[in-house]
Protein backbone atom coordinates (compact mmCIF):
# COMPACT_ATOMS: atom_id res chain seq x y z
CA UNK A 1 0.00 0.00 0.00
CA UNK A 2 2.60 2.19 0.75
CA UNK A 3 4.35 1.67 -2.48
CA UNK A 4 1.24 2.19 -4.52
CA UNK A 5 0.93 5.75 -2.77
CA UNK A 6 4.27 6.55 -3.18
CA UNK A 7 3.69 5.49 -7.19
CA UNK A 8 0.98 7.52 -8.08
CA UNK A 9 2.02 10.60 -5.45
CA UNK A 10 -1.10 10.13 -3.13
CA UNK A 11 -1.63 9.62 0.36
CA UNK A 12 -2.33 6.39 2.09
CA UNK A 13 -5.69 7.19 2.97
CA UNK A 14 -6.70 7.45 -0.44
CA UNK A 15 -4.77 3.78 -1.60
CA UNK A 16 -7.07 2.29 1.12
CA UNK A 17 -9.93 4.34 -0.41
CA UNK A 18 -9.51 2.67 -3.65
CA UNK A 19 -9.52 -0.65 -1.42
CA UNK A 20 -12.48 -0.29 -0.08
CA UNK A 21 -14.22 0.57 -3.39
CA UNK A 22 -13.30 -2.62 -5.38
CA UNK A 23 -9.38 -2.77 -5.33
CA UNK A 24 -8.73 -6.42 -4.84
CA UNK A 25 -5.29 -7.51 -2.40
CA UNK A 26 -3.39 -10.53 -3.02
CA UNK A 27 -4.70 -12.35 -0.04
CA UNK A 28 -6.30 -10.08 2.88
CA UNK A 29 -3.40 -10.24 4.88
CA UNK A 30 -0.93 -7.73 6.41
CA UNK A 31 0.82 -6.25 4.70
CA UNK A 32 -1.54 -5.12 2.48
CA UNK A 33 0.06 -6.49 -1.20
CA UNK A 34 -1.38 -5.06 -4.41
CA UNK A 35 -0.93 -6.48 -7.85
CA UNK A 36 0.01 -3.78 -10.41
CA UNK A 37 -1.52 -5.41 -13.14
CA UNK A 38 -4.78 -5.33 -10.67
CA UNK A 39 -4.40 -1.70 -9.44
CA UNK A 40 -3.44 -0.87 -13.65
CA UNK A 41 -7.42 -2.66 -14.51
CA UNK A 42 -8.94 -0.78 -11.34
CA UNK A 43 -7.88 2.74 -11.95
CA UNK A 44 -8.06 2.07 -15.88
CA UNK A 45 -12.40 0.74 -15.38
CA UNK A 46 -12.29 3.81 -12.67
CA UNK A 47 -11.25 6.22 -15.26
CA UNK A 48 -13.17 4.74 -17.96
CA UNK A 49 -16.35 5.46 -15.86
CA UNK A 50 -15.78 9.10 -15.18
CA UNK A 51 -15.80 9.44 -18.72
CA UNK A 52 -18.90 11.02 -20.87
CA UNK A 53 -18.70 11.88 -24.27
CA UNK A 54 -19.72 15.45 -25.60
CA UNK A 55 -22.66 15.40 -27.65
CA UNK A 56 -22.62 16.79 -31.20
CA UNK A 57 -23.62 20.58 -30.70
CA UNK A 58 -22.60 20.94 -26.87
CA UNK A 59 -19.08 22.05 -25.84
CA UNK A 60 -18.21 21.00 -22.42
CA UNK A 61 -18.49 24.10 -19.10
CA UNK A 62 -15.55 23.04 -16.83
CA UNK A 63 -17.53 25.50 -13.90
CA UNK A 64 -21.02 23.53 -14.20
CA UNK A 65 -19.05 20.02 -15.37
CA UNK A 66 -21.88 19.43 -17.60
CA UNK A 67 -21.95 19.83 -21.95
CA UNK A 68 -23.51 23.14 -22.95
CA UNK A 69 -25.06 24.21 -25.76
CA UNK A 70 -23.18 27.73 -26.56
CA UNK A 71 -25.26 31.15 -25.57
CA UNK A 72 -27.26 32.03 -29.19
CA UNK A 73 -26.03 28.52 -30.63
CA UNK A 74 -22.80 30.83 -31.59
CA UNK A 75 -19.24 29.29 -31.25
CA UNK A 76 -15.56 30.29 -33.25
CA UNK A 77 -13.10 27.45 -34.21
CA UNK A 78 -9.34 28.54 -33.80
CA UNK A 79 -7.24 26.50 -35.72
CA UNK A 80 -4.07 25.28 -33.72
CA UNK A 81 -2.63 23.10 -36.44
CA UNK A 82 -3.47 22.43 -40.08
CA UNK A 83 -6.11 19.29 -39.54
CA UNK A 84 -7.30 20.79 -35.70
CA UNK A 85 -8.28 23.91 -33.78
CA UNK A 86 -10.60 24.70 -30.90
CA UNK A 87 -14.11 25.25 -30.26
CA UNK A 88 -15.03 28.39 -28.25
CA UNK A 89 -18.49 29.28 -27.27
CA UNK A 90 -20.03 30.91 -23.98
CA UNK A 91 -21.62 28.98 -21.26
CA UNK A 92 -25.35 30.24 -21.03
CA UNK A 93 -25.48 29.32 -17.84
CA UNK A 94 -21.97 30.61 -15.89
CA UNK A 95 -21.10 32.86 -18.25
CA UNK A 96 -17.29 31.10 -18.92
CA UNK A 97 -15.62 30.61 -21.84
CA UNK A 98 -16.64 26.89 -23.47
CA UNK A 99 -13.50 25.08 -24.93
CA UNK A 100 -13.61 22.12 -27.25
CA UNK A 101 -10.62 20.48 -29.14
CA UNK A 102 -11.96 19.62 -32.68
CA UNK A 103 -10.42 17.74 -35.62
CA UNK A 104 -11.32 20.22 -38.60
CA UNK A 105 -12.69 17.01 -40.65
CA UNK A 106 -15.40 16.61 -38.29
CA UNK A 107 -15.86 20.22 -37.46
CA UNK A 108 -19.87 20.34 -39.39
CA UNK A 109 -20.44 16.68 -37.21
CA UNK A 110 -19.69 18.10 -33.95
CA UNK A 111 -21.21 21.74 -34.52
CA UNK A 112 -24.59 20.09 -35.30
CA UNK A 113 -27.04 23.57 -35.28
CA UNK A 114 -24.06 26.16 -34.08
CA UNK A 115 -23.51 29.33 -35.62
CA UNK A 116 -19.71 28.57 -36.50
CA UNK A 117 -17.19 31.47 -37.41
CA UNK A 118 -13.68 30.33 -38.41
CA UNK A 119 -11.60 33.08 -37.44
CA UNK A 120 -7.51 33.05 -38.62
CA UNK A 121 -4.82 32.96 -35.93
CA UNK A 122 -2.38 35.52 -35.98
CA UNK A 123 0.72 34.75 -37.55
CA UNK A 124 3.95 34.61 -35.04
CA UNK A 125 6.28 37.91 -34.72
CA UNK A 126 9.17 35.84 -36.55
CA UNK A 127 7.07 35.44 -39.39
CA UNK A 128 6.48 38.76 -39.65
CA UNK A 129 8.32 41.06 -42.08
CA UNK A 130 8.24 44.20 -40.68
CA UNK A 131 9.15 44.90 -37.19
CA UNK A 132 6.68 45.47 -34.77
CA UNK A 133 5.69 48.86 -34.20
CA UNK A 134 6.15 49.12 -30.31
CA UNK A 135 10.11 48.21 -31.43
CA UNK A 136 12.47 50.95 -29.63
CA UNK A 137 15.26 49.24 -29.53
CA UNK A 138 16.84 52.07 -32.29
CA UNK A 139 16.11 54.58 -29.56
CA UNK A 140 18.43 54.50 -26.04
CA UNK A 141 17.51 55.72 -23.00
CA UNK A 142 20.01 57.41 -20.64
CA UNK A 143 17.47 58.23 -18.11
CA UNK A 144 18.77 54.97 -15.75
CA UNK A 145 22.45 56.49 -16.20
CA UNK A 146 21.25 60.16 -15.50
CA UNK A 147 19.58 58.92 -12.37
CA UNK A 148 22.39 57.24 -10.62
CA UNK A 149 24.45 60.30 -11.07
Amino acid sequence: MEEAARLFGTHRNTVRAWLRAGLKTIDGARPTLILGSELRRFLGERSAKRKRPTPSGMIYCLRCREPRRPAGDIADYLPRTATSGDLQGICPDCDTLLYRRVNRSTLEVVCDGLDVTIREVDSRLRQRNEPSLNDDSATRSFAHADAQS
